[in-house]
């Protein structure tokens, strides 16, 4: 029986208007406002500026005209640094309000999401460092004639469009590190999850960020993130969202060969051998595949289980599931909040669906739960299924656990690299072969070794086949918005090409 936290009517909540940053100035959309329901509470919460064409038009060429001739390019890494730390200080001080609103538009527990502001605090920290630390190399060594300088320069103007699931740790993970290389930028988060992104922009404006270096759209993808991906005058994407919309975003960057950063799905495993320590194992399977109800890309929503401790762990997995507080996620006390849209919930209730109709059991949850307010999704698992199940190959996207299980430590392998993701995964066991062969032969960006879901700033995050391009996070994250000059420098007479006859 799943643990219900009640949501109750909103009070003294106010719906809030939010418009558009373009060239340091706060401007309203010619249309008509997009409105955003909470999916905990079903009633209005804030409306968004529906963002046109030529809006984006008019923010990239902000962006381009403040890369071109605008000083932030130009300034030393220590006053970038500077500015960047303001912003983190300044998100600090506001971090209640940025946790409210990433609470309330996207169903985030309160508790969760105010961890979230704070990592991302330390997120814009780490990146102020690296603007100082940012830099080339040298070559003395190509003989007395020739000295060889190679520079980073920043790559331009870069597009980031981010995610409903993390609104405000995700642009986090891309913007200061692509304003600590220099660079000038467009944001354009989710239209369902804006507020904490436009709010950044007024930390920004406060920090003392110069016009048109920030610019931040809200609206669609079809309208908005299109001119983004295209426009000739932006050098650089960065997205993070579903696989199929980072195919459709390479595509439409190809067209002017931007360089694309994506960070997509993942359906990611956790391998367990009978060695392992399974009371940690069990909190840990429980909160990777229920963490943020599930709609996180480095969800641990696969399960590899020894055969011969399958059933025991399921079981214990059950009683720890039970245990999940599921509701209102404005308590502190809830774990599992609303899900992001109706029609997502029906996405996830298919996938469930299906899977028993493919011969999996519903071991826990499976079912919505009816607040009379809101959507929402108990904790689930489904026992018994197969590698070539739907659910067991694609990112379903919410609470819903897959276990599978295996003989051999090859068998386990081919399961986990069997499919077209490779974002993240884990593997448990006492025997650190094991662990280390498992993160050798497992093909994915992260492996984590009798943990789940642990991070720091310090470490890169990224995937390899279909869950993405590059690695946010890590000192080498500032890099990947640089290009790279060579400066050839000839010293002293050079000997001429043409030899005259005789």
């Amino acid at each position: 029986m799943t643990v219900l936290v009640h949501p109750t009517a909103l009070k003294d909540h106010k719906v809030r208007d939010f418009r558009m940053l373009i060239d340091g100035r706060w401007e309203e959309a010619k249309g008509a406002p997009i409105d955003r329901i909470a999916p905990s509470h079903g009633v209005m919460v804030s409306r968004v500026a529906a963002g046109t064409k030529s809006d984006a038009e008019r923010a990239i060429l902000s962006a381009r005209r403040a890369f071109d001739v605008g000083p932030w390019p130009g300034m030393t890494g220590a006053e970038r640094s500077a500015v960047l730390l303001r912003a983190a200080d300044l998100i600090a001080a506001r971090a209640e309000e940025l946790a409210y609103l990433d609470a309330i538009e996207a169903g985030k527990p309160i508790s969760q999401v105010r961890g979230e502001i704070a990592g991302s605090v330390d997120i814009w920290r780490y990146a102020a460092a690296l603007a100082r630390t940012l830099h080339g190399e040298s070559y003395n060594t190509l003989g007395d004639g020739t000295l060889g300088v190679v520079l980073r320069e920043a790559i331009g103007v870069v597009s980031i469009i981010t995610p409903w699931n993390f609104p405000f740790l995700i642009v986090a993970q891309k913007l200061p590190f692509a304003l600590a290389a220099g660079c000038t930028a467009v944001v354009k988060p989710s239209e369902l999850t804006s507020g904490s992104t436009v709010l950044l922009g007024e930390i920004l404006m406060e920090a003392g960020l110069p016009a048109g270096v920030v610019n931040i759209v809200t609206g669609t993808g079809p309208e908005v993130g299109a001119v983004m991906t295209t426009h000739p005058a932006v050098d650089m994407v960065s997205f993070t969202g579903s696989t199929a919309i980072g195919r459709l975003t390479m595509a439409n960057a190809a067209q002017t060969l931007k360089k694309v950063s994506l960070e997509l799905g993942g359906k990611n495993p956790q391998i367990v051998f009978p060695d392992a320590d399974l009371d940690a194992f069990i909190d840990a399977a429980v909160f990777g595949a229920y963490f943020n109800a599930g709609e996180c890309c480095n969800a641990g929503s696969r399960l590899i289980l020894h055969a011969s401790i399958a059933g025991d762990v399921v079981r214990r997995i059950a009683d720890h599931a039970a245990k999940v507080r599921v509701g209102d996620p404005l308590d502190p006390e809830t774990q599992v909040g609303a899900i992001i849209t109706p029609q997502h919930l029906e996405k996830i209730s298919a996938y469930i669906d299906g899977a028993q109709k493919t011969g999996a059991e519903v071991t826990h949850g499976g079912e919505t739960l009816n607040f009379g307010m809101g959507q929402f999704m108990a904790p689930t698992i489904l026992s018994g299924v197969q590698p070539d199940m739907a659910v067991a190959r694609e990112e379903v996207f919410g609470p819903v656990l897959s276990v599978l299980t295996f003989q051999t430590r090859e068998e386990a392998i081919a399961i986990a690299n069997s499919i077209d993701y490779g974002l993240s995964a884990g593997v448990w066991s006492r025997d650190f072969d094991t662990c280390l062969t498992i993160g050798r032969k497992v093909r994915a960006g992260t492996i984590w070794m009798n943990t789940f879901m642990d991070g720091a700033s310090e470490l890169p995050f990224g995937g390899f086949k279909q869950s993405g391009l590059g690695r946010e996070l890590g000192h080498h994250a500032v890099e990947d918005y640089t290009e790279i000059k060579t400066l050839n420098m000839h010293i002293g007479a050079r000997t001429s090409w043409w030899v005259p006859k005789g």
